[in-house]
């Protein structure tokens, strides 16, 4: 980097591609833990993967991705959490970038949680 308009384009790009803590009520937000347990078990490709897809899917102006630090349940990262408006918390466990594109597929643009991938499923609600 080699001035500030430099730093600005990347924030600018960046800002495009991942809206970080946005608190947008009216739309979709999908966290990701990125706490160093999330890290090491592999969030970072997670996250990355569900920013792209969003992007690339025109997704951005409904769905948010952002991060978080630990959720609390190590054992079951990467995980993620689907918040939307007037529907239960959706929180997917043992994620990794294939899953997180059919998390978009089904989930965020199709509408239809990927029980597989869920809490619930594993019996841990």
């Amino acid at each position: 980097m080699k001035s500030l308009a430099e730093l600005q384009a990347i924030r600018e790009k960046m800002k495009n591609t991942m809206s970080m803590r946005d608190e947008d009520a009216s739309g979709i937000r999908v966290v990701v833990g990125m706490a160093t347990c999330g890290i090491a078990a592999g969030a970072r490709p997670v996250l990355n993967e569900f920013a792209k897809l969003v992007q690339e899917k025109g997704l951005s102006d409904r769905v948010k991705v952002s991060q978080t630090g630990c959720i609390g349940l190590c054992q079951y990262e990467p995980i993620v959490e689907v918040f939307e408006p007037g529907r239960e918390k959706v929180t997917y466990i043992k994620m990794d970038a294939q899953k997180a594109a059919e998390v978009v597929e089904r989930h965020l643009e199709a509408g239809h949680v990927v029980e597989k991938y869920t809490m619930a499923k594993s019996g841990l609600k």
